[in-house]
């Protein structure tokens, strides 16, 4: 497996349907946390907070994910997602539906919330 060495290479490869639904969820994210800086992390697309891993994202053959990186987050909007939410960490969306980008930024809010938590702010 190929492993990216920036957000920009990882997007070239994908195709357009690809690259379209994961352009829409990075700006959604971008959004939420505007302070945040971009990269790889596990060789997907990453937001970091003060250089620690935020939130990932990836595109797959099916679908594409958000993994927030907190079992908690997840489990805090269970109902809210609904079937997107697939194992422990991973969101799962369709690229024929439309991305529920109120959902997406409440969760990248969630957990910012929790790593901030975490560094005593």
């Amino acid at each position: 497996m190929r492993k990216p060495t920036s957000v920009e290479e990882y997007l070239s490869w994908q195709t357009p349907e690809q690259r379209a639904a994961l352009d829409g969820l990075r700006t959604a994210i971008g959004e939420a946390v505007p302070g945040a800086t971009e990269g790889i992390a596990w060789a997907m697309c990453c937001f970091k907070l003060d250089g620690k891993a935020l939130v990932c994202y990836a595109a797959f053959k099916d679908h594409y994910s958000l993994f927030p990186m907190s079992t908690q987050v997840i489990a805090d909007n269970a109902q809210a997602l609904g079937a997107r939410a697939t194992g422990k960490g991973t969101i799962r969306f369709g690229y024929g539906e439309r991305l529920p980008v109120r959902l997406v930024r409440r969760i990248v809010h969630a957990r910012v919330a929790e790593v901030e938590a975490k560094a005593g702010r």
